[in-house]
């Protein structure tokens, strides 16, 4: 078993900044050689997960190898689309901040708000995931981040989809036929074929009125704004749609934030939010709780402790996996937080924080706080990557279920060791929140 991994970010975006209280938002960037440290093991695939180019290459060689149904998918044989965006927006990070960005656009008119709802995707099979999502066409054009005006009616229109609360019809003129580009990320959703984009005209656009007041109020915080908005029932998945194409925050700080960057930087947002607002001054979990769940290729333990609140999330990818697909034993990845929660950019980048949002949600609910522990192993059948929105519906999935009640942890523990393949030994190795329970409990016979 190899121990977990580690680095330090050095690197800082000040204009994040402004977006939230946490000082992990400043750091969402990618990182280089320079700024990396490595505790224990080779394994840069894990840290990496194909979007910091750690081995120097310059493409990923994973992600060139995931090109699985490409041949199923249908190219345009013309300039021109006609399609109902669900609506669906991206902004790329190459060259920041100098990127481009555009809509997702299916060759198809109707309903299709279902191709860019994660919240609705969990229990669907991988293969209809991937059809309707590298069915979506991904029309570019540049734009700076700072000054996104300037490029003038396609921006305008891109900002329009991002801002509506139902498909919205598209004529589309490229400059030329899509490629056959398709993009799969452990970040963010996958998405089809690419081409620069001419010319647009968008229909049927229905503004949501929540959506709207926060992009016409430029005296609004944009951390103020996704709270507000998550508050008044908008799904996450939209809130940070909207995040993306700057359309929140004071009128001199509104930015673009790449696709990859705003899904964390909501999540890590909200999670914060109700960590401060409605947790940690909550009465203790009086239980021990486990919840158990199975599904892509993922086997999933949450063990609630009853306790102040701390989370701590531990990945454990199996050899031959994507982002151990060399590896001879099973890699570890983790990070954590203390009642106070941490100053630098979870290592597991946005697994973490989406993984945190769900279990806050599931405390808030409750009205409780707790020590959580969150261990998710990742099989060979886990064939590729999705998305960090898998592992914020997972965990939502897994804490709907009924969890198994103990009163005392080793109980609840004995049940996660005959649930998860790797012996509990390992984890414990890992974990430093075990480590740190059970250096308490020996202590307390002697302070009580």
């Amino acid at each position: 078993m190899r121990k977990k991994f580690t680095k330090k970010v050095k690197a800082r975006l000040p204009w994040l900044e402004h977006v939230s209280e946490s000082p992990a938002i400043g750091e969402i960037i990618p990182i280089s050689h320079e700024n990396l440290k490595l505790r224990a093991g080779k394994n840069l695939c894990l840290l990496c997960r194909g979007s910091k180019l750690l081995c120097g290459r310059p493409t990923c060689p994973i992600l060139m190898k995931a090109k699985v149904f490409s041949e199923k998918l249908n190219l345009l044989e013309s300039e021109h689309i006609e399609g109902s965006s669900p609506p669906a927006v991206f902004v790329g990070r190459v060259g920041y901040p100098y990127v481009r960005a555009g809509p997702l656009i299916p060759q198809e008119l109707g309903d299709t708000s279902l191709y860019d709802r994660p919240e609705a995707w969990f229990g669907m099979s991988l293969e209809s995931i991937l059809e309707f999502r590298l069915g979506l066409v991904r029309g570019t054009f540049p734009v700076d981040v700072r000054r996104p005006e300037k490029a003038g009616r396609l921006m305008e229109g891109t900002l329009e989809m991002a801002l509506s609360e139902i498909s919205v019809d598209s004529e589309t003129k490229f400059k030329k036929k899509p490629k056959k580009i398709f993009l799969l990320d452990d970040e963010i959703q996958p998405m089809g074929p690419l081409a620069p984009l001419e010319d647009m005209k968008i229909y049927s656009i229905r503004s949501d009125p929540r959506m709207e007041k926060a992009f016409e109020d430029t005296d609004l915080k944009a951390q103020t704004a996704v709270v507000e908005l998550y508050r008044n029932g908008v799904e996450v998945s939209r809130i940070q749609r909207a995040f993306s194409v700057g359309a929140f925050g004071l009128k001199t700080q509104r930015r673009l934030v790449p696709t990859r960057w705003s899904i964390t930087a909501v999540d890590d947002i909200l999670g914060v939010w109700l960590r401060e607002r409605y947790v940690k001054d909550k009465p203790f979990l009086d239980e021990y709780r486990v919840y158990l769940l199975e599904a892509y290729g993922n086997k999933w333990a949450l063990i609630m402790i009853p306790g102040p609140w701390r989370y701590e999330s531990i990945e454990a990818w199996y050899p031959g996996t994507t982002w151990n697909p060399d590896g001879e034993s099973i890699a570890f990845i983790a990070d954590y937080e203390e009642h106070w929660g941490r100053k630098g950019y979870a290592s597991m980048g946005g697994c973490y924080y989406a993984a945190r949002l769900a279990v806050l949600e599931k405390l808030n609910e409750e009205g409780r706080q707790a020590t959580v522990l969150v261990l998710r192993e990742i099989h060979r059948d886990s064939l590729l990557p999705l998305g960090v929105w898998l592992v914020r519906e997972s965990v939502r999935a897994a804490l709907k279920r009924r969890p198994e009640k103990f009163q005392d942890l080793k109980d609840a523990l004995r049940l996660v060791s005959s649930f998860l393949n790797i012996p509990l030994k390992y984890w414990r190795g890992i974990s430093v929140t075990l480590r740190d329970i059970s250096r308490r409990q020996h202590l307390e016979p002697y302070l009580s």
